[in-house]
């Protein structure tokens, strides 16, 4: 699982679709297109943007949830808690000199 994530964040688009959803999260593929286009100009195509979202799905970094027509898209921060765990998780206590 950890891998996928790792191999999820090296892309610099996928990290700024995080960036995004960080920002606000619940997006539209639209909405993620038009902010990533304007905000930082990536003109990407919407097919390209839905296969980087496929990617960070597969390393649930996003869920995504429908309502009628529309398909949100939701960051998931459980993967980095636990990768940030495993790394920075409880501190041994400090010995004094």
């Amino acid at each position: 699982m950890a891998d996928d994530v790792f191999k999820a964040l090296a892309d610099p688009t996928r990290r700024r679709i995080l960036d995004e959803l960080v920002e606000r999260n619940g997006q539209t593929l639209f909405e993620i297109c038009a902010r990533l286009a304007t905000r930082h100009g990536l003109s990407l195509s919407r097919q390209a943007i839905s296969q980087h979202l496929a990617v960070l799905e597969a390393a649930d970094l996003v869920v995504t949830r429908r309502q009628g027509r529309c398909k949100f898209h939701d960051l998931n921060t459980e993967p980095l808690e636990h990768i940030v765990s495993r790394w920075l998780g409880p501190k041994a206590p400090e010995s004094a000199p």
